[in-house]
């Protein structure tokens, strides 16, 4: 078959644009590969990009532990100082420690480090290191991180710390609340799990995950493998599998517009895929307390011996913010802890708390601490309503931003903010607890048989090389580093076409017709991906129901 005439140049054009394309593509995944083994021998440091001074190491207390407290001395080229209002209290920001390093609340300018600094707060970063201390508990950590709050306040009198807890960061700011009263200011969560086994059936599939691999046993086993260390890569991993199509999406967006995307995604690529990790006692407290248990909100979350965590105890007031968008934190978990320790509305001012809930209708998990949109305007938000916030009556509420303007960098009065009273009982969200009981019963019998049984012969034979071995050869470090020049020679080729081609890049507009229809194929695979992942969601729901008697 012959092509008209008239079709032929607009083929060839394309296929130029689409070969100079996939080539710069290749260059991308190489130069990702090379900054990720760069990262990794200048020790995985945090990636703040705000110039910080270490105040207080906690690898040298007397029970040590792998965080130590920054503060921010450097924004926007200017000292730090030069910025801050002394009237205001300092922000304490805590990144979660969930397979990644720290820094992504303050890894661009435009981030919740970089509003609070442009209100005039002080600011302070808990970062942790790459590798956990010996036999570190997570009552270590906790104490640590007790006394990074105690020393804020030290240096900051009679201005208690606003606390910023990010994701998994948000269970340690409610146990920081808890237990240092008096001390801290109002806690910000973010997309912070407090009710692990709320969620809707098909839509939040990583609360059912642990009944389906059997417990907790399976984190035990790969921190003895790791030779008392558990990969992050682990983590970071399941967070990859839970969206395929999101996966997808990355890097088709990433082919489709390479030219301006290079760098945005070389950005965040460097921090999603610097993987540290978390002590095997440590990793095992939060699995079996925390993801399985569900007991931070019942109140049996065990910090030490005769210690347990009781959200009743919290006095300062709490910002809780979600969205619906957000599969991975849901507003059912991070809201569905509140009917559980407050029966309702009265009980809840009879406490004298004041909790306040504001929630997106769309934005990702990430995207409630990462997206720049988000920083300018809902973060902003909350740092400029501090003082009406403390000067509510205690009860719940919910955060309501008005912005006729739509501009998420407008300042007030251009938008305005409302708190409207809502009741505890509306926040009770409807699940089967009674299967996540069970799956429970079953983690605690095969984490006993696994500890008395298999644990010893795994630590015999595990050792440093054996742990280093199984670190290089995990799969989401070798799907990276392999691109490197330094593992795969002929890269150097693809850099040097790369460079040629970026000098005399002439990129088709995004109007073209070829374009247009390649957006739709890319459009078209995503849906499918979508579609299966919705079937194997439901399909584990099934066989979850099937096991352990929940919802089908």
């Amino acid at each position: 078959m012959q092509l008209p005439s008239e079709v032929l140049p607009d083929l060839i054009a394309y296929q130029c644009d689409a070969w100079e394309r996939m080539i710069l593509f290749w260059d991308t995944l190489r130069k990702r590969a090379d900054n990720m083994l760069e990262h990794e021998r200048l020790g995985l440091p945090p990636l703040l990009d705000f110039r910080s001074e270490t105040v207080l190491d906690a690898r040298t207390f007397e029970r040590p532990a792998n965080y130590a407290l920054l503060r921010i001395v450097e924004a926007e080229a200017a000292e730090a100082a030069c910025c801050v209002d002394e009237e205001k209290p300092p922000v304490v920001v805590l990144d979660p420690r969930a397979g990644h390093g720290p820094g992504i609340g303050g890894f661009k300018r435009e981030s919740e480090v970089g509003m609070a600094l442009k209100e005039g707060h002080p600011v302070y970063f808990i970062v942790f290191f790459p590798e956990p201390c010996r036999g570190q508990t997570l009552a270590d950590v906790l104490h640590a991180l007790r006394r990074f709050v105690e020393a804020v306040s030290l240096r900051h009198p009679g201005k208690p710390p606003v606390l910023y807890g990010n994701c998994q960061a948000g269970w340690a700011v409610t146990l920081l609340s808890a237990d240092c009263q008096g001390f801290v200011g109002p806690a910000v969560l973010n997309g912070s799990p407090l009710s692990y086994w709320a969620g809707e059936a098909g839509l939040n599939p990583m609360r059912i995950a642990a009944g389906l691999l059997g417990g907790a046993w399976i984190a035990h086993f790969l921190a003895d493998l790791g030779d008392g260390r558990f990969d992050g890569a682990w983590l970071v991993q399941n967070f990859e599998n839970l969206k395929p199509e999101g996966v997808w999406e990355k890097y088709a967006n990433l082919y489709v517009q390479v030219d301006s995307e290079r760098e945005r995604f070389l950005s965040f690529e460097r921090w999603w895929n610097g993987f540290y990790f978390l002590g095997r006692e440590e990793i095992l407290s939060i699995v079996e307390n925390l993801f399985i248990g569900n007991e931070l909100e019942q109140g049996h979350f065990r910090i030490c011996a005769g210690c347990h965590a009781d959200l009743r105890r919290i006095r300062n007031p709490l910002v809780i913010f979600a969205s619906y968008g957000d599969n991975i934190t849901p507003p059912h978990q991070a809201l569905g802890w509140i009917p559980v320790v407050y029966r309702d509305t009265a009980e809840l001012k009879a406490a004298g708390q004041r909790i306040v809930y504001l929630t997106n209708p769309h934005v990702g998990h990430l995207g409630i601490f990462v997206s720049a949109g988000v920083a300018r305007f809902e973060h902003r938000a909350i740092l400029e309503s501090l003082g009406d916030l403390e000067a509510l009556d205690p009860g719940l509420y919910e955060m309501k931003i008005d912005n006729p303007t739509g501009d998420p960098c407008c300042r007030k009065p251009h938008y305005a903010v409302r708190f409207e009273p809502r009741e505890v009982g509306a926040l009770r969200f409807a699940y089967q607890r009674a299967p996540f009981e069970q799956v429970k019963a079953v983690s605690d019998t095969t984490e006993a048989l696994y500890r008395s049984f298999i644990s010893p012969w795994v630590q015999a034979f595990a050792n440093p090389w054996s742990a280093e071995l199984a670190k290089w050869l995990h799969p989401m470090r070798t799907s990276r580093y392999l691109l490197s020049a330094s593992f795969s020679p002929w890269m150097h080729g693809v850099a040097a076409m790369a460079e040629v081609i970026r000098a005399n890049r002439r990129p088709l507009q995004d109007n073209y017709p070829a374009l247009v229809a390649e957006r739709a194929l890319v459009a078209r695979i995503t849906n499918l991906l979508e579609e299966a992942r919705k079937w194997r969601d439901q399909a584990q729901e099934n066989l979850f129901g099937r096991l352990y008697g929940g919802e089908e």
